[in-house]
């Protein structure tokens, strides 16, 4: 499946936009990661209406990609009450819950499979199990290590749900049309947070400049073909056809912030398939230490 992206505006004019009209009192960050009990609950539409469970195939695609969902929102989830700014306490917050939620969707569809549900998919599956991509594994560092990371990873998701709207399965499609909404947010906030860091003192012009170089090697295994894609056909979202589209954004931001894309050897990240970086095992252990110590335990 090789969907192009929907029409929007380009994207530096409308995040610069946003931030030199919006008074930062006024911006709406409360609009996204807004949760209740309610609100938790996920629709049937979006784990297999009418009973339909994925196939094997299908269950591993959505494992790749909420695992990558997972491991971030776990991530950013991480600066709260450490962020720069108040607000971005807040913004942070929220982009790790609609991440959380696109988890949900895609670890109970994958699920649906084999009869384990997205706790089990989350807590209780070894390292070797998980299929998230290194870069969301890489340690948040410093703040514009943060940022570097959410740019690429968001600019992807973009351009991934885009695609994955028209897929022929019917559950992913339905995810991915309500994850391109959310994901169109923090693609505008990170590219926000690009602009102001590379324009702003030579202090943070080095940091984000340093981060971007620390964070390139990891951006090729988001774009890899393999076995499972060539399967799935027009189910899946081919990532190789997703590149030319964030290529032209990362041009697009990256001119606009005098930065130079990195020339550097990709990393040999096997994530997809169970091979993951050394950072990985204590940010499982971390997450998972509770729902093992207690297992079964209801609150």
């Amino acid at each position: 499946m090789n969907g192009a992206s929907p029409a929007h505006p380009p994207v530096v004019e409308r995040a610069t936009k946003e931030r030199d009209e919006t008074p930062r009192s006024d911006r709406d960050v409360s609009a996204h990661g807004d949760v209740s009990v309610d609100e938790l609950k996920l629709s049937d539409e979006l784990t297999g209406a009418g009973g339909v469970a994925a196939s094997a195939d299908i269950a591993e695609y959505a494992l790749r990609l909420g695992d990558d969902a997972l491991i971030l929102s776990q991530q950013l989830g991480a600066w709260i009450s450490r962020a720069p700014e108040l607000e971005e306490d807040v913004a942070l917050a929220n982009i790790a819950l609609d991440l959380l939620g696109h988890a949900r969707s895609l670890l109970r569809y994958a699920g649906s499979y084999d009869g384990r549900s997205e706790d089990d998919l989350a807590y209780f599956r070894d390292e070797p199990e998980f299929r998230s991509a290194w870069i969301v594994e890489q340690p948040n560092g410093d703040f514009a290590q943060t940022i570097a990371r959410q740019f690429v990873v968001s600019s992807y998701m973009f351009e991934l749900y885009s695609a994955l709207r028209t897929s022929t399965d019917a559950t992913l499609a339905a995810i991915a049309e309500k994850a391109l909404k959310e994901v169109d947010y923090h693609r505008d906030h990170a590219v926000q947070w690009m602009l102001r860091l590379a324009g702003g003192t030579d202090e943070s012009r080095m940091r984000i400049t340093r981060a971007v170089a620390d964070i390139w090697p990891y951006v090729d295994e988001l774009f890899r073909d393999d076995e499972l894609i060539e399967r799935l056909g027009g189910a899946a979202a081919r990532p190789s056809a997703l590149r030319a589209g964030f290529d032209a954004v990362v041009s697009t931001v990256f001119t606009e912030a005098e930065l130079a894309i990195p020339t550097v050897a990709a990393s040999s990240a096997g994530g997809r398939h169970g091979s993951h970086s050394t950072p990985f095992g204590h940010l499982l252990a971390e997450m998972q230490v509770l729902a093992r110590r207690h297992p079964g335990a209801t609150w």
